[in-house]
C-alpha cells in the first residue's frame, strides 16, 4: 500500500498492510531538507494546508494595525463601533493580551459588520497534494463555527458570555456556521477532498457537554455531511480530556479523530475508546510529539507505541503525535523509527 492509501484504509475503519505512523506535519523541519524527505518517504505524514479567506468576517471587514514596542494593536472598524486587539510577541512566543470582544455590545459591533463571503484559495493545497503524491494525505485546515467567539472574545469573557447571553452567543455561532457551510461547499467544488476541523475543544474544556451539545453538536454534524457529499474525508481535531465525549464525536459523522491523548497527557484509554467508538471513527494518536517523541529514549517510545498499537491497532487506527507541529528533528527520527515497530506488529498478527 501507498501512505495515502494505508490512511485512507485505516479512516474507512479496515485493516491497512500495517498501521499507519502519521506525524502531523514536518514540525519544524525545513521542507526542503533531506530530514523532511526522509519523513515524507518512509513514515505516513498528515500534511496541514490552509486554503485562505476570513471565513467568519469576509471581504468587507475593515481593520488598521500599528506596532507599539512587542505589540501589534489592530482596531476593527464596524458600524457600531472601533474593536481593538493586541498581540504581543517575545523571544519565545507569540500571543494575545487583549481581544476584540470584550462582552454582548462588542459582539453585536462584530457581526454588524457588512459580509461578503471569503473565497477558498486552495492553491497551496493542491501543490502540497501534487508534491506529496501518494505518500501522505493533505488535509485543508479548518475552523468550525465555535471558532469565531473563541477567535474574538477571550476564554473567560466567551464562558461569561455563555452564561449571561446564551442566544446571543448562539446567534454568534449560527451565523459563523452559515458562512463555514459556504466555504466548505465552494472548496469542495474546487476540489478539496479532505479536511482538519478544529475548534470542538472550546466546548470541551471550557463549557461542557451542554455547551458542545449547544454550540459544536448541530454545526458540526452539518458541517460533516456537506463534506461527505461531496465524498471528503472529515478528519476531526480536538486536545484535552475527551473521554466523555468520545460517543458525541461519533454522532458528528466524523472519519477520524486526533490526537486522543492517554494519561498523563489526557483521559483516553485507547482500548476503551476501541470497544467504544472504534467502529464509528478511526482513533489517532497518542505519542506526544514534546514531552514523548522530542524527549525520551527510544526504548520507552517503543514500548508505549507498542501498547498503544496493541490497544487500538491494527484496523481503524493511526499511530501519530499529540498534533502540535512542534517537533524537531529528534522526533522525525523517532517517527521514522516507529514504522519498523509497526511492520513487526503487523507481521506477528499475520502469525
Amino acid at each position: 500500500m501507498t501512505s495515502r492509501e494505508r490512511i485512507l484504509c485505516a479512516m474507512e475503519l479496515k485493516t491497512p498492510d500495517r498501521v499507519p505512523v502519521s506525524p502531523f506535519t514536518l514540525g519544524r523541519l525545513n521542507p526542503e531538507g533531506e530530514m523532511a524527505k526522509r519523513l515524507i518517504r518512509e513514515t505516513d505524514p498528515l500534511i496541514d494546508i490552509g486554503i485562505g479567506g476570513n471565513i467568519f468576517l469576509g471581504q468587507l471587514v475593515q481593520t488598521e494595525s500599528h506596532r507599539d514596542g512587542n505589540d501589534t494593536i489592530t482596531v476593527i472598524h464596524t458600524p457600531k463601533g472601533d474593536l481593538i486587539s493586541r498581540y504581543r510577541r517575545t523571544e519565545v512566543t507569540g500571543y494575545t493580551v487583549e481581544f476584540p470582544c470584550k462582552n454582548g455590545e462588542d459582539v453585536e459591533k462584530l457581526l454588524s459588520i457588512p459580509f461578503k463571503p471569503a473565497e477558498p484559495n486552495p492553491e497551496g493545497f493542491f501543490r502540497w497534494r501534487e508534491m506529496i503524491g501518494q505518500e501522505g494525505l493533505v488535509l485543508a485546515g479548518l475552523p468550525d463555527a465555535i471558532c469565531f467567539p473563541a477567535s474574538y472574545l477571550s476564554p473567560q469573557d466567551m464562558c461569561l458570555l455563555w452564561m449571561d447571553e446564551p442566544k446571543l452567543m448562539l446567534k454568534m455561532v449560527e451565523t459563523a456556521a452559515e458562512r463555514v457551510n459556504e466555504f466548505v461547499e465552494k472548496a469542495c467544488k474546487l476540489g478539496v477532498d479532505a479536511f482538519r476541523i478544529i475548534g470542538g475543544e472550546y466546548a470541551t474544556e471550557q463549557l461542557g457537554p451542554k455547551g458542545f451539545n449547544a454550540l459544536v453538536k448541530p454545526f458540526d454534524r452539518d458541517l460533516c455531511q456537506i463534506i461527505h457529499r461531496y465524498g471528503g474525508i472529515a478528519y476531526y481535531h480536538n486536545h484535552g480530556d475527551v473521554d466523555r465525549f468520545l460517543e458525541d464525536f461519533a454522532e458528528l459523522g466524523i472519519d477520524a479523530l486526533d490526537p486522543l491523548e492517554i494519561p498523563p497527557y489526557g483521559d483516553v484509554d485507547l482500548a476503551d475508546a476501541k470497544r467504544r467508538v472504534g467502529d464509528k471513527y478511526c482513533l489517532v494518536g497518542p505519542l506526544d510529539d514534546m514531552e514523548v517523541l522530542e524527549t525520551k529514549d527510544f526504548d520507552y517510545i517503543s514500548e508505549l507505541a507498542w501498547q498503544c498499537l496493541q490497544a487500538a491497532g491494527p484496523d481503524g487506527y493511526i499511530l501519530g503525535g499529540t498534533a502540535s507541529g512542534t517537533y524537531t528533528e529528534r522526533a522525525a527520527e523517532n517517527f521514522i523509527r516507529l514504522v519498523e515497530l509497526s511492520k513487526r506488529f503487523s507481521a506477528e498478527l499475520k502469525g
